[in-house]
């Protein structure tokens, strides 16, 4: 398993030569347990791993700095991220409408930079002179996770074994056996690769790169396949103040437990499952299968209430905003110059974005079905095709036709001239 001869090729890259303390982002899964092994024994570093809490359900944080411990890590760091991930990362994403393709709502590619992140800065405060990631050379967490580090700690190095010496599944296992090394999960669960965080799940690989094929029932263990979600349909009242979510069926909460709570009301009616087809960074079409219930609920009630109070031209403006925004924070370019430019521009659109909208939720369907702001841009009593007045009059009407449709009846009669 010992890694080809080779030159790093980007200045930030790690060299085998000059590697002393490790900072390692550390799961305490099968990836990241071969590497803390092969570290301490290909280089002989000192080895700090990086554990992140952003809300992955069912982790024994105290079983994974253990096992860190018990294969030689000198320091075990453990950062509950959750509050910073939700109100930094997650916020932002809800103002800008944040979807990638149409339906990657995103959740892996805002984690990577908070992680990044926070690996500069627990490096750095720990001697370390370099990271270590398990990231692929065929995925886009590389690119995330590589450009952060390289803009905010230029003085770091990176180390990447899994792109670096291409290893597979089985290569890992037969290594973890040999060293002896506790692989978490065992190693006969399906085996798709899993990422997870509170704003979503998604799961690749193996059969779901059968394109033909409709994904297993054994992806599925966020959501509840909308076949076997309850038959009566349920209602519930987001509420949101310049674009933030901060209310549930009237109730004020955090960040975190709204999403949460809003999360266990999806996964129950089977909201949030996206089968994507994903053009990746990298070049790759690849395809993925996401559970992202609260995303899915909470974005189409935000974009609903935008809509509301947002002139026409704001709304059919915002959308390429929203997408640009989507795109460089899928490309890993969080501190991407543009990024905050685009940033600016959310928070001062969804000033007025305060107000309460109702979603029905009943077998994979998130459906607005009420909304109230107290500045919207609508009227009741100008909306219906009764008599008005005031602001609007329908005496004026052929008028404003005549002006609006000036330009199309002069290209009709130009250009049918000799007809």
């Amino acid at each position: 398993m010992t890694p080809p001869e080779h030159r790093p090729i980007a200045a930030y890259q790690a060299d085998p030569e000059n590697i002393g303390r490790v900072l390692l982002l550390y799961s305490g899964g099968l990836d990241t347990s071969v590497m803390l092994h092969w570290i301490q024994a290909e280089y002989g570093a000192e080895v700090v791993t990086l554990t992140v809490e952003l809300g992955q359900p069912d982790e024994d944080w105290t079983a994974i700095v253990e096992k860190a411990r018990d294969m030689g890590a000198i320091e075990t760091v453990v950062v509950d991220a959750r509050e910073e991930f939700a109100a930094d990362f997650v916020v932002p994403a809800i103002r800008a409408n944040a979807l990638y393709g149409g339906g990657y709502p995103l959740f892996t590619a805002l984690a990577r930079p908070l992680i990044a992140r926070t690996a500069v800065g627990v490096a750095r405060e720990h001697g370390c002179d370099t990271i270590a990631h398990g990231c692929t050379g065929k995925g886009n967490d590389q690119v995330r996770i590589d450009a952060t580090i390289a803009a905010l700690g230029p003085e770091l190095r990176v180390l990447a074994p899994v792109r670096e010496w291409s290893m597979g599944r089985e290569e890992e296992i037969s290594y973890a056996r040999a060293h002896r090394i506790p692989v978490s999960g065992g190693t006969d669960k399906p085996p798709y690769s899993i990422d997870d965080n509170l704003w979503g799940r998604s799961s690749e690989g193996q059969v779901i790169e059968d394109i033909e094929q409709p994904p297993p029932d054994d992806v599925f263990q966020l959501v509840t396949t909308p076949e076997q979600a309850p038959d009566e349909p349920e209602v519930v009242r987001l509420g949101f103040e310049a674009g933030r979510p901060i209310t549930l069926d009237g109730e004020r909460l955090g960040i975190v437990e709204l999403i949460d709570r809003v999360t266990d009301l999806g996964r129950r009616h089977g909201i949030g499952i996206v089968d994507h087809i994903e053009d990746r960074i990298v070049g790759l079409k690849v395809r993925d299968i996401y559970e992202v219930p609260a995303a899915t609920i909470i974005l189409a009630a935000h974009k609903d209430l935008e809509k509301l109070v947002s002139t026409i031209h704001q709304n059919n403006f915002k959308p390429s905003l929203d997408n640009q925004w989507a795109y460089l924070c899928y490309a890993g370019l969080w501190y991407e110059p543009l990024r905050a430019d685009l940033e600016a521009y959310m928070v001062a659109a969804n000033e007025y974005v305060t107000g309460e909208v109702s979603v029905r939720l009943y077998k994979g369907s998130a459906m607005v079905v009420a909304r109230s702001s107290p500045f919207a841009l609508y009227d009741k009593s100008l909306a219906g095709f009764g008599e008005s007045g005031g602001e609007f009059s329908q005496l004026a009407s052929p008028g404003f036709i005549e002006l609006f449709s000036l330009q199309t009846r002069m290209a009709q009669r130009v250009r049918n001239a000799d007809r």
